[in-house]
């Protein structure tokens, strides 16, 4: 389940509701994708650690990595350069204060 809603990152991309189907449907899978990354660099799932019954809610420092991520990705959709392959400033920062460390 997704932490950010499509209406979240409109938001942060400064598009509007009524944007173009297509623009909707990116959304979600930069949303997705996004989400699916960071919690491959956390080492758990968001959803199995917070925002349950009898859990914490989802950090909102984990949203904005969430949302930062989707948004760089939606406004940087071709190919690779080196640049474009550096996780947006801030978002590493994150990952690794929430990050499940394993020796």
């Amino acid at each position: 389940m997704a932490i950010v809603t499509p209406a979240d990152l409109l938001r942060q991309l400064s598009l509007t509701a009524d944007a173009p189907a297509d623009d909707l449907a990116l959304v979600e899978g930069k949303i997705a994708a996004a989400q699916n990354h960071i919690e491959r660099l956390l080492g758990f799932r968001i959803e199995e650690v917070f925002g349950g019954a009898d859990q914490d809610p989802v950090p909102p420092v984990l949203k904005e990595a969430v949302m930062q991520l989707a948004s760089w990705w939606f406004e940087n959709r071709e190919a690779a350069t080196d640049i474009s392959r550096i996780l947006p400033f801030g978002v590493q920062e994150i990952v690794n204060e929430y990050r499940e460390w394993s020796f």
